[in-house]
Parts: C-alpha cells; sequence; structure tokens
C-alpha cells in the first residue's frame, strides 16, 4: 500500500529557504513518476515539478532556478529544496506518485511566505 507523507512546511520570510520531505512507503522507485504540487487559497492544484522513474526532472517555469527536486531511494523520500521563496509561493505543497493509471497523494504541507 502506498502512503505518502510530508514535512517540512513553515513561515518563512521572502528571500529564504525551506526543504520539504516527503516520506514514500510502497512506492517502486522504477515505476513511479513523483512530484509536488501545490494550491494556494482559491485557487486550483498545480504541479510544481517532478521526477520520471529514469530520474529526469521538470519544473513550471515560475520555480525554475529557484527550486530542486530529488529523491532518495535508499532512504524512500522525495524532497523539494526552494530557495529565494517568494510571497506567491505560499500554499499548501502536496507529494504526489503515479504509475499505471494510479495516482496518490499525501495530506499535505503549508508553506507560508510573509515578512
Amino acid at each position: 500500500q502506498v502512503q505518502l507523507v510530508e514535512s517540512g512546511g513553515g513561515l518563512v520570510q521572502p528571500g529564504g529557504s525551506l526543504r520539504l520531505s516527503c516520506a514514500a512507503s510502497g512506492i517502486i522507485w522504477s515505476r513511479y513518476v513523483m512530484g509536488w504540487y501545490r494550491q494556494a487559497p482559491g485557487k486550483q492544484r498545480e504541479l510544481v515539478a517532478f521526477i520520471t522513474s529514469g530520474g529526469s526532472t521538470v519544473y513550471v517555469d515560475s520555480v525554475k532556478g529557484r527550486f530542486t527536486i530529488s529523491r532518495d531511494k535508499a532512504k524512500n523520500t522525495l524532497d523539494l529544496q526552494m530557495n529565494s521563496l517568494k510571497p506567491e509561493d505560499t500554499a499548501v505543497y502536496y507529494c504526489n506518485g503515479g504509475s499505471s493509471g494510479y495516482t496518490y497523494w499525501g495530506q499535505g504541507t503549508q508553506v507560508t511566505v510573509s515578512s
């Protein structure tokens, strides 16, 4: 059974950094595309970044050069390093895993960027 649990959210000032982590159980890394999504108040959930089973990464334009997605197969974690944070990055961030038509979500972690 797949379970995704996010951690690492919090309050940070503009220009600061946070590292989100997703503990993933039941994931076969060679078969899953893993990603991070976010949902701001009053807005639809949007893709932030994903990493393919082969290790290729893709980012939404608004976070390119600031965010880095990575995975640690030994620790079964998916991370999102977020630098140069902006107020518009404020959202609930969700870990996502998908394979063969199945998709799984974590419960989300709040990131607030404010002075």
